[in-house]
């Protein structure tokens, strides 16, 4: 179990980072401006005349809420063994449930105050780099899993 929990945790630290690349190319944005967005969640908008600490704020919460969605994919894919067995689709399952959770749970609850108001492309971007960032981790827990299994 531990192998699996450590590819979990190394999943959500993977597509944390990969989600922010992401980020900046959907939003034509620097990965520090990315950050400093993520940091407005907590910090509100003064988030963006903070500097670098915002940045490195935005950066750690990334790296966080992605181990706790690892986490939770983890937990959900021992419930129901063959999502973690078919990764592909417990990815793009866990991506569907990421993109409505943190576009209207979290972001309204945040210091963002509100649900994102997103053009078809957007929207589209944003779900699908939300749908990439699950199936990364679903990967990495189906791998830690797998590798759990043939040394067993």
């Amino acid at each position: 179990m531990r192998r699996t929990l450590s590819a979990a945790l190394l999943g959500g630290f993977v597509a944390g980072t990969i989600d922010i690349g992401s980020a900046a190319l959907v939003n034509r944005a620097s990965p520090v401006v990315i950050c400093r967005a993520i940091a407005a969640g907590v910090l509100g908008t003064a988030s963006f005349h903070e500097g670098a600490r915002a940045a490195v704020l935005g950066l750690l919460l990334q790296w966080g809420m992605a181990m706790i969605i690892a986490l939770l994919y983890l937990a959900g894919t021992a419930l129901i063994p063959p999502l973690r067995a078919r990764w592909g689709l417990g990815g793009f399952l866990a991506g569907v449930a990421t993109f409505v959770v943190m576009n209207y749970v979290v972001l309204p609850l945040s210091a963002v105050g509100h649900a994102p108001h997103f053009t078809l492309q957007k929207g589209l971007e944003n779900f699908a780099a939300l749908v990439l960032f699950a199936e990364i981790i679903a990967a990495f827990v189906y791998c830690g899993s797998h590798l759990r299994a043939r040394n067993s």
